[in-house]
C-alpha cells in the first residue's frame, strides 16, 4: 500500500470510525489523539509493553505520555507530515489492546 496522507475528509471519517468502535478519539495540534485511563500504573504500564511491541513490529512509533494510570498518545506519520493509514491501524491495535486491560 502506498503511504498517503489522508484527506480532511477522510480524517473526519476516520475519527467516526475509530469512535464508533471505541471512543476518545480526536483530532489535536493535527494528530490523532487519545487518552487511555486505566485501573492502574502497572495495567497502562502493560498497554504500552503491548503497543510498543506492536508499533516496532510495523515501524510506526506513537508519541505518547504517561501518568500513573493514564496515557495520552497522539498518532502522525511524520513521512507524509499527517495522518496515514499507519496512524488508522496503530490506533485500532491501541483500542483492542486496552479494550482487553480495561
Amino acid at each position: 500500500m502506498k503511504l498517503e496522507k489522508y484527506t480532511q475528509q477522510d480524517v473526519e471519517k476516520l475519527v467516526l470510525e475509530l469512535n464508533t468502535e471505541s471512543s476518545g478519539w480526536i483530532i489535536e495540534d493535527g494528530k490523532l489523539t487519545k487518552q487511555y485511563r486505566f485501573n492502574d500504573f502497572n495495567t497502562a504500564f502493560g498497554f504500552m509493553t503491548m503497543s510498543a511491541i506492536y508499533a516496532e513490529k510495523v515501524n510506526h512509533h506513537p508519541e505518547w505520555f504517561n501518568v500513573y494510570n493514564k496515557v495520552t498518545v497522539q498518532l502522525i506519520t511524520h513521512d507524509v507530515s499527517g495522518i496515514s493509514y499507519k496512524d488508522a491501524d496503530l490506533a485500532r491495535k491501541m483500542d483492542s489492546y486496552a479494550n482487553g486491560l480495561i
